[in-house]
């Protein structure tokens, strides 16, 4: 894994702490939607905490082929590198 989705990792799994009812270790494998159970309405606020923490625009059709926590910080990753 890349450095620097590895420290945007970390971020986020402190980020989704507050989504994690069920109190699972928090991995780059971890499932936003089958071990988070994050619903609709959670995940447009996640990702405005996370445009606004990173400073970048995440645009909603992104969304759709994110299923884990490293998957989230590949896209941040590019946001953030302009790609």
């Amino acid at each position: 894994m890349d450095p620097d989705v590895g420290s945007i990792v970390s971020d986020l799994c402190d980020m989704l702490q507050r989504y994690n009812k069920e109190q699972i270790p928090l991995t780059a494998e971890t499932s936003l939607g089958s071990e988070l159970n994050i619903d609709s309405v959670e995940v447009m606020d996640l990702i405005m905490e996370i445009e606004d923490r990173f400073n970048i625009d995440i645009p909603i059709n992104l969304i759709s082929d994110v299923e884990r926590i490293e998957d989230l910080a590949k896209l941040v990753d590019d946001r953030m590198k302009g790609r």
